[in-house]
């Protein structure tokens, strides 16, 4: 039989963890549940251990250094990850494991914002951010996926052991979307319901500081998956740029033969010599990327021998 692990991060989760870990044993009743507890003050590791949940700790603050945690230690054929905070209903846990363990799908995302989320969903700037940071990765990455940030997914064996978790906060999520999309890792998405937190249950997800730390990873995972759109997208800005003071230099030339704008003439000549290093690294970087890619599908390739 294939081995199932459900991963259930937590932080303070003292008012939903016993029943997130009852819902998921009831759904997946030969699952191993674990618990990995981040510093709670609550007494959430005793609730979680009483309701029969195999607790760890991980000491280390942060979302992303939970998963890391999680991702190193437990070995399954299926990783199922979910919130501690009964924010998803453990109906669609099944099927998401399913669609790994028999349809070879390395990632499955259960995808909230094509469900019940913005109607559940109390915070406003929280619907924003999802729509941007969907909208981003779309548009950079070229791809179609419908809920980037959601804590309700399935993994492969193979996802989590070649997954370098670089991010030690709540864009974990986001990284996890960007290297699925870059290593090509087949992923699946299916509407799940969301609920919003319980009474008593405060989230964790500082809106302005995550959102910008969100925003961040978005772009250095740009710059380092796709390097040749990313520095060309600056040399074309500066090119336009240098070519937009460079009309009136070239007018004066035309009209009397001469350049009496020198310092505007340098800043033409500087930003389009910048523009030209801008596509040289775009290029040489993107060979080191198709590089690491190579060697990466080498790397499967092995295991799968």
């Amino acid at each position: 039989m294939s081995k199932i692990a459900v991963l259930i991060p937590c932080y303070n989760e003292s008012a939903t963890v016993a029943k997130v870990v009852a819902d998921y044993r009831e759904a997946l009743p030969e699952a191993d549940i674990y618990v990995y507890d981040n510093n709670s003050t609550d007494g959430t590791d005793e609730l979680a251990r009483n309701a029969g949940a195999i607790v760890r700790y991980e000491y280390r603050q942060g979302k992303g250094n939970v998963i890391r945690s999680m991702f190193r230690q437990i070995d399954a054929d299926c990783y199922l990850m979910i919130d501690g905070d009964d924010t998803y209903p453990s109906e669609h846990a099944r099927q998401m494991c399913d669609l790994v363990l028999n349809q070879g799908v390395d990632m499955v995302v259960g995808d909230r914002l094509s469900s019940t989320y913005f109607t559940e969903n109390k915070r406003p700037f929280h619907n924003v951010g999802n729509r941007s940071v969907r909208f981003l990765i779309n548009r950079m990455f070229k791809s179609r996926v419908k809920d980037i940030m959601t804590g309700y997914r399935a993994f492969s064996r193979d996802f989590v052991k070649n997954f370098p978790v670089l991010s030690r906060g709540f864009e974990i999520e986001t990284e996890m979307t960007i290297h699925a999309l870059d290593k090509n890792f087949l992923i699946r998405e299916i509407p799940v319901n969301y609920r919003d937190r319980p009474e008593g249950s405060t989230s964790k997800l500082n809106t302005v500081r995550d959102g910008i730390r969100v925003l961040m990873t978005i772009f250095r995972l740009f710059c380092e998956y796709q390097p040749l759109k990313f520095f060309s997208f600056l040399g074309v800005i500066l090119t336009l740029l240098g070519s937009g003071f460079m009309i009136p230099v070239l007018a004066d030339y035309i009209r009397f033969g001469m350049v009496p704008r020198f310092p505007t003439l340098f800043v033409c000549v500087g930003c389009f010599i910048i523009a030209s290093l801008l596509f040289a690294c775009g290029i040489i970087l993107h060979v080191v990327a198709k590089k690491h890619k190579m060697l990466f599908e080498l790397l499967m390739n092995r295991k799968a021998d």
